[in-house]
C-alpha cells in the first residue's frame, strides 16, 4: 500500500520517538527507583496523549484512512501489550527480581521487543508483497490464538522455557542477585546472577508475543511505517502502566477474553481480505473504521466485566507498585550484599 504520508514525516518522527525511548532509557540508568502512583499515572498520560497528537499529525498530514489505520493498530497493539504485563508479572515474581530493578528490567524488554517486532515487520511486509495469499496463514494462526488465549490453560506460564532451564543446567550460577549485574565475584570466582535468566525469559517472551502482534496488525494496515509506528508508540508507556496496574493486573478477569476476539476479529478480517485478493474478489472485506469500533468495544466491554466482577467478589485492589507476595519475598533488597553461593 503507498502511503500518503511524506516521507520527511516518516523519518523525522520515527527519529524522535527513538530519541524519547533513549532519553527514557538513559533516565533509567542514572536514576534507578520505584515509580510511585503519581510518576507512573504521568508518564503513561503523556504517551498516550503523544500518540493522539502523532494520530492527529496523520489525519492532517496525511489523510483519515491512514489516521484510522494507525489508531486502530495502536490499540490492537497496546491491548496485546497490556496482555504481555500479565506474563512480566510472573516472570518478575518467579525471578524474585527486586523492585528497584524492575523498570531497567522492562525497559531492556521493550528495547528486546522493538528489535523482534522490527524484523518481523520487514519479514512480513516482503512476504506480503510475494504472496499475498499469506493472510491465509496469518489469519489461521490468529484464530488458533485467540482460541488459546480464551481457552487455554492459565498455568502454561508458570513453568521456564527451554532456554532458561538450558542456561540454569550449564551455566555457573548463585541464587541471589548483586545489584543489576549480570555477573559477581564470590571467593575469587565468577558467576552470573539470576538477573541474566530474568533477561532471556523477558527476551523469548517478547519473540513469542511479536509472532501474535505482528499478524495482527498487518490485518488493520499493509504499511510497514503505521505498523512500526503503532508498536512503538505501544510499547512506549508500558513499563510505567506495569507500575500504575500494579495488583489491578491479575484481577482483569475477563480481559484475556477480550483480548481473543479481537484476535479472533483480525484472524476473519485476514481471511476475507485474502479471499478478496484472490479468488473470491465479490467477497466483501471489513474496513478500518469498523475494525477501530470493534477493539474498542472489545476491550472497553472486558474491562468493565472485570471490574463489576472484582465489585461483585468484594475485592479492593489498589493501583500502584507491584507486589510479589504470593511467591515469597525478594532475597535481598537493593543494596545489600550478595549471598554466599550455597
Amino acid at each position: 500500500m503507498s502511503t500518503a504520508l511524506p516521507l520527511w514525516f516518516e523519518i523525522g518522527s520515527l527519529s524522535i520517538l527513538v530519541l524519547i525511548l533513549i532519553a527514557d532509557l538513559l533516565l533509567i540508568l542514572k536514576r534507578p527507583h520505584v515509580p510511585g502512583m503519581k510518576e507512573a499515572s504521568l508518564w503513561v498520560g503523556f504517551y498516550v496523549a503523544l500518540a493522539l497528537v502523532f494520530a492527529a499529525l496523520m489525519f492532517i498530514i496525511g489523510d483519515a484512512e491512514h489516521g484510522g489505520q494507525f489508531l486502530a493498530g495502536w490499540l490492537t497493539e497496546y491491548s496485546l501489550s497490556i496482555d504481555n504485563l500479565f506474563v512480566f508479572v510472573l516472570i518478575m515474581g518467579r525471578f524474585k527480581v527486586p523492585k528497584l530493578y524492575q523498570q531497567e528490567i522492562l525497559m531492556v524488554g521493550i528495547i528486546i521487543a522493538l528489535i523482534c517486532r522490527g524484523a518481523f515487520i520487514l519479514a512480513g511486509s516482503y512476504i506480503i508483497e510475494m504472496f499475498v495469499g499469506v493472510f491465509y496463514l496469518f489469519g489461521a494462526f490468529l484464530l488458533y490464538t485467540a482460541f488459546k488465549q480464551a481457552f487455554g490453560k492459565e498455568d502454561e506460564d508458570d513453568e521456564d522455557s527451554a532456554l532458561v532451564r538450558f542456561i540454569k543446567r550449564r551455566a555457573h550460577m548463585v541464587d541471589e542477585y548483586d545489584g543489576n549485574r549480570l555477573r559477581t565475584t564470590i571467593d575469587g570466582k565468577r558467576y552470573f546472577t539470576p538477573m541474566l535468566l530474568v533477561f532471556i525469559a523477558i527476551g523469548t517472551t517478547d519473540v513469542m508475543f511479536a509472532l501474535d502482534s505482528i499478524p495482527a496488525i498487518f490485518g488493520i494496515t499493509s504499511s510497514p511505517f503505521i505498523v512500526f509506528a503503532a508498536n512503538l508508540f505501544a510499547l512506549m508507556g508500558l513499563r510505567q502502566l506495569y507500575f500504575l496496574l500494579g495488583g489491578l493486573l491479575d484481577h482483569l478477569a475477563y480481559l484475556k477474553y477480550g483480548i481473543a476476539a479481537i484476535l479472533a476479529f483480525i484472524g476473519v478480517k485476514l481471511i476475507l481480505h485474502a479471499m478478496h485478493e484472490t479468488w473470491f474478489p465479490g467477497v466483501p472485506e471489513i474496513g478500518t473504521w469498523m475494525s477501530l469500533g470493534f477493539i474498542v468495544a472489545a476491550m472497553a466491554v472486558a474491562t468493565v466485566a472485570s471490574l463489576v466482577a472484582m465489585r461483585r467478589r468484594g475485592e479492593h485492589v489498589h493501583f500502584g507498585q507491584v507486589e510479589h507476595e504470593a511467591h515469597g519475598p525478594a532475597p535481598h533488597e537493593p543494596g545489600a550484599e550478595p549471598g554466599e553461593r550455597p
